[in-house]
């Protein structure tokens, strides 16, 4: 049995297998694309064949530091934007317990993802009494929110440990080019490459995730065996054997039927920054030429009370994915009350682990029921192995879905738009001020 499964079952009255047949061939004729590294921006497809290669000498590499960091730190500050923080930040939430830090790890936080001031002057404060280590993430080094954030902490790190910080400061970043490759060598500071063939979207399952992954005291080693195994099962380009492609192709004839909107869904809140990853991955890979499905986030049973509402009776242009983990660390039993008040007794013999299987059940039911599509992908258990398979399936299903809408799955033009205009603004603003 597969690490994973795509249930479909709940599809049969908006997709016929005749439809998905339709697909067949061009999605061999992509899957050889992505095999052989070949077509539009094939430089970036070094994800693709990256579990395969022969990580030993990085994971240990990425470990040693990591435990240096959590001998001589009590929390770990990770500098980034966009794919440069989600995806550490994802895998790090769903594993690390709710309250509380991993019995192997120290405090992981992040900065350099917003402009907020109020955010970097408290997380200053926050810092006072804790020994500190910084890892900063940027290709370039010239993005204005890590950059910005990183000016301010290397200020704060050199006036508190003087020339200790050298040694603090961990910069992932280019191997050979940029600002940040330049103040790393010029500074001193040991650095982790950020591959040139693969995006930052994409770039989890390299130093970009893995040593914020490794300092919060998850096993990244079982991280990246779990995506091995999800590139394995995923190395068949038929459509009825990869169920990667089948996930991509069912987005795309629920989007031909006017289906414009997806809503990832899952019933474990510690998934809510997975589904930001999630987000980041589809949106900017499809999101182009006025194309792609809108992705959005839910996090049951919470949002059953309040968006729920709407994806229940509201306009039918949406469809959900339901990620679900069978077998979760913890749980706890129904306890036997006396009085049965609130006539919840006949519950006694369960868990709440097993009720919320029962309610992603129930709901996925109701919301087909009332119009809405849904596609449920399960696994075994929420651990680091499984984890690393549903990045690598993901990555996999979302790369032939762009390429299925005919666009670019690795760039994403559309943010340089908003850089583009806020560096406008900010010299038109230096300029009337010079006045």
């Amino acid at each position: 049995m597969k690490p994973l499964s795509l249930d479909t079952s709940l599809l049969l009255n908006y997709i016929q297998p005749s439809e998905m047949d339709g697909y067949r061939n061009q999605v061999e004729v992509i899957h050889q694309h992505l095999k052989r590294k070949e077509g539009v921006a094939a430089r970036f497809l070094g994800w693709h064949d990256y579990p395969f290669k022969d990580h030993v000498e990085m994971v240990q590499s990425i470990e040693q530091i990591a435990t240096e960091i959590r001998l001589r730190a009590d929390i770990l500050v990770v500098i980034g934007v966009g794919g440069s923080f989600l995806g550490a930040r994802a895998v790090q939430t769903a594993l690390t317990p709710y309250f509380g830090l991993h019995e192997n790890g120290i405090e992981v936080v992040y900065c350099g993802q917003n402009m907020s001031g109020a955010y970097l002057s408290q997380l200053l404060r926050y810092l006072e009494d804790k020994r500190v280590y910084i890892n900063v993430i940027s290709k370039s080094g010239s993005t204005m929110e890590p950059a910005l954030a990183f000016r301010v902490l290397r200020n704060y790190m050199q006036e508190r440990y003087g020339f200790e910080s050298k040694q603090r400061i961990i910069v992932t970043t280019d191997a050979a080019k940029g600002i940040l490759k330049e103040l790393a060598d010029e500074e001193g500071y040991r650095t982790f490459v950020i591959n040139d063939d693969i995006g930052g979207r994409y770039s989890v399952l390299t130093p970009v995730g893995l040593l914020p992954i490794a300092v919060a005291g998850n096993d990244i080693a079982a991280i990246l065996a779990g995506a091995r195994a999800a590139a394995e099962d995923l190395q068949d380009g038929k459509l009825e054997k990869n169920n990667a492609y089948q996930y991509a192709v069912i987005r795309q004839l629920l989007h031909q039927k006017g289906y414009e909107i997806e809503m990832l869904a899952s019933f474990e809140p510690g998934l809510s920054y997975f589904h930001e990853w999630w987000k980041q991955l589809f949106g900017e890979s499809e999101g182009k030429e006025q194309k792609g499905i809108f992705p959005a986030a839910v996090s049951f049973s919470t949002d059953l009370h309040s968006v729920g509402q709407y994806i229940q009776d509201g306009q039918r242009i949406l469809f959900e994915t339901l990620v679900h983990f069978n077998k979760i660390t913890d749980d706890l039993t129904i306890p036997f009350d006396p009085s049965d008040c609130d006539g919840l007794n006949f519950l006694i013999d369960k868990t709440f682990n097993n009720i919320n299987c029962i309610s992603k059940d129930g709901t996925a039911l109701a919301h087909t029921e009332g119009g809405v599509p849904v596609i449920k992908i399960e696994l075994e258990k929420l651990d680091e192995f499984h984890i690393g398979y549903l990045i690598y399936f993901f990555m996999t299903a979302c790369a032939m879905s762009a390429y299925l809408f005919g666009v670019n799955p690795f760039d994403q033009p559309g943010v340089e738009a908003y850089k583009n205009k806020m560096l406008s603004l900010l010299n038109k603003q230096k300029v009337e001020e010079s006045y």
